[in-house]
């Protein structure tokens, strides 16, 4: 979806699914376990403590986060994870990014390239659809927590691209995703409460669909989003709150 507000609404139709799927645990293990490769402890593994403490906002059994955090360490034999993105069109031009983690990379990639097919949309060429989107971290931090001189000096040195002010209550760290976790504990370290913390990946234009083309785009997403191995999908449309409303019953 597109970085602008329209995403929430898709994400909040996004999520809904993926409760009723029960995937949620399911792929938020995998990034533990991806995150664990570099080691298991979260004090010093900054990328796996981030994802603990959002698996832990969705009530994820601590037993769930052990195991997945023992698998990535090879404490547990378990299968080889490995990330893989892959690129598509769907239906009217939509551009679409796929985020896999899987242990057969043949089987997900013919799996993907079926499903695009079947819904009226066409696998890409590597770096064909990339570059449409942006990928950066975003932590946000109430106004009257800290001065504005004395946070842009933290997180510049922390290693943050820009400081934005423009929002009434907030300000708003964007990062690049090399150092989000790097910033994150720094804000962290002063004992700032923060709003908000994730990487997202935001297109940098958008189509907006009617009700006619919306359906024909959702079912190529929720098709891709269901799918086992994938865990996210990103594109690049809007869809307006009456034809979305549509869609969410």
């Amino acid at each position: 979806m597109s970085g602008h507000s329209k995403w929430s609404k898709v994400k909040r139709y996004k999520g809904a699914l993926d409760q009723k799927r029960g995937q949620v645990f399911s792929r938020l293990s995998k990034e533990i376990q991806l995150a664990a490769k570099s080691g298991g402890d979260p004090e010093t593994n900054m990328k796996l403590r981030t994802i603990i403490l959002k698996a832990k906002e969705v009530s994820m059994p601590t037993d769930t986060i052990k195991r997945a955090i023992n698998k990535g360490t090879g404490a547990e034999a378990s299968a080889a994870l490995e990330e893989y993105l892959y690129e598509g069109y769907g239906p009217s031009g939509v551009a679409m990014l796929v985020e896999v983690v899987t242990e057969s990379r043949n089987r997900a990639a013919a799996d993907i390239r079926s499903i695009f097919s079947k819904h009226g949309g066409n696998m890409a060429e590597s770096g064909s659809v990339a570059f449409l989107f942006d990928k950066k971290g975003s932590i946000t931090i109430k106004k009257s927590a800290i001065g504005e001189d004395d946070l842009m000096g933290l997180v510049l040195d922390a290693g943050a691209e820009d400081l934005k002010t423009d929002k009434e209550d907030v300000y708003e760290v964007v990062t690049p995703p090399e150092t989000f976790d790097k910033v994150k504990k720094a804000l962290e370290d002063k004992k700032l409460a923060l709003e908000s913390a994730e990487v997202s990946t935001t297109a940098k234009t958008s189509i907006v669909l009617d009700d006619k083309k919306a359906g024909a785009v959702l079912s190529l997403y929720d098709a891709l989003d269901e799918y086992e191995d994938v865990q996210n999908v990103h594109a690049n449309f809007e869809i307006s709150d009456e034809v979305m409303a549509k869609f969410e019953k």
